[in-house]
């Protein structure tokens, strides 16, 4: 919620009222929308579950059910232990949509897999986004930023920012690192869209996974004849992995690479729009940037709908036994909010002390790439807050399509002028 809609309901309640007494969670549908409040909140049944039965059940969309984690203690504890499988294959591992099932059972990534497979692979990869290296891409990084925006303003006041900035900056990074052709962008990123909505068929995920890893097959074999420095041509050099499963590596770094960083720019964009003391704090000190960028990953938490797990023998979380077999979704959301590590953690503050926060996950299945994400947007706020001192929403807030429907959540477009 933002400062101002909070100091609105805080006015109209009057100095002195009391509130309603909190009501019993009823059984919880995921995944849930932040549709039925702010959003920029977790949905409030997730919000309302984490105060008052932090660990409780929760049906899917198929009629199964598994246990909903949604206090940050909790939610590491869950992360950081090797009892809970990330493997999809398991039985009772929780799906949000039968496409996500769909998406992640037939050409599972080294995400969906446990030690010690999944080690093995991602120290494949893991050099590659180490903090120096990531580092060392910060002029590069700047100018993709700076090119697009005289792109964007020349010759005009209005654009929308996710398709002008937000979307082709880690689009075209995550390109420079894969060694893949950018000029196939619109191929790939309609492929993801598929991936990544909730609502898409089994069979549209199946298409549009095959098409994605049938075309970096193709690339994967190219490399063999025409190497560069590109990750897919080194991990075709090793001559560890066959063509079809560098393909699922890179599908997994390709989709994630651009549509994590774009919606997380976008929504931080908005949401610094919303909150004008926030902006203008990180306009007259952009050292403040850095933690910044922190603070809005904890506010906002793209991954919205939790992290799934599946625990292999019986654990106590929370005060209460998860069985063997039986599934768990960590809310990321939820636990980024939890007052008793973030007090006043519904409100947005750019000065907070924000590195606890999971919005990356935690545990050995933490985000790989979260130095690159943080590089990527902390260039592209400083830049878009320098050079654009008067950038303002051109739609009303209400009218700003919100990802409700996604995987990952964002905005789907974002009016501006400046």
């Amino acid at each position: 919620m933002t400062t101002a809609e909070r100091t609105d309901t805080e006015r109209e309640a009057g100095p002195g009222a009391r509130t309603a007494a909190p009501t019993a969670p009823t059984a919880l549908a995921v995944p849930a929308a932040r549709a039925g409040g702010c959003p920029f909140d977790p949905a409030p049944e997730i919000e309302r579950a984490r105060r008052e039965k932090p660990v409780t059940r929760a049906t899917l969309w198929d009629g199964s059910s598994c246990w909903l984690v949604t206090r940050h203690e909790d939610v590491r504890a869950v992360l950081g232990d090797p009892r809970f499988s990330a493997d999809a294959t398991r039985p009772g591992f929780p799906f949000l949509a039968a496409g996500g099932r769909e998406l992640v059972t037939s050409k599972p990534t080294f995400i969906r897999q446990d030690d010690p497979e999944h080690a093995r692979l991602r120290r494949m990869l893991t050099g590659d986004f180490m903090i120096k290296k990531v580092e060392s891409m910060r002029p590069e990084v700047q100018r993709i930023a700076d090119d697009l925006l005289d792109r964007m303003t020349d010759g005009r006041d209005s654009a929308d920012l996710v398709s002008a900035f937000a979307l082709p900056l880690p689009s075209l990074v995550i390109c420079l690192l894969l060694g893949v052709p950018y000029e196939d962008h619109a191929f790939f990123q309609e492929r993801s869209r598929i991936l990544l909505n909730l609502r898409s068929a089994p069979e549209d995920v199946r298409t549009s996974q095959q098409e994605l890893q049938q075309y970096l097959s193709g690339l994967a074999e190219s490399k063999r004849h025409t190497p560069d420095d590109g990750i897919v041509s080194r991990l075709v050099a090793r001559g560890e992995l066959d063509a079809s499963d560098i393909a699922s590596m890179g599908r997994l770094l390709l989709v994630a690479g651009h549509e994590t960083t774009a919606n997380m720019t976008a929504l931080s964009t908005l949401t610094l729009l919303r909150n004008p003391d926030q902006l203008a704090r990180l306009r007259e000190d952009p050292s403040l940037i850095k933690g910044a960028v922190e603070e809005l990953l904890r506010y906002l938490t793209i991954v919205h709908n939790g992290l799934p797990r599946v625990a292999t023998e019986d654990v106590t979380v929370g005060g209460v036994t998860v069985s063997a077999g039986e599934g768990v979704l960590c809310t990321l959301n939820s636990a980024n909010r939890d007052e008793a590590v973030f007090p006043g953690g519904d409100a947005l503050d750019v000065g907070r002390d924000a590195r606890r926060h999971v919005a990356f996950g935690f545990g050995v299945h933490q985000c790989l790439g979260q130095p690159l994400a943080r590089v990527e947007l902390q260039i592209a706020l400083e830049t878009l807050l320098r050079r654009l001192p008067r950038l303002r929403l051109t739609v009303p807030f209400e009218e700003v399509p919100f990802r409700h429907d996604m995987g990952i959540y964002g905005v789907h477009a974002l009016p501006v002028a400046w």
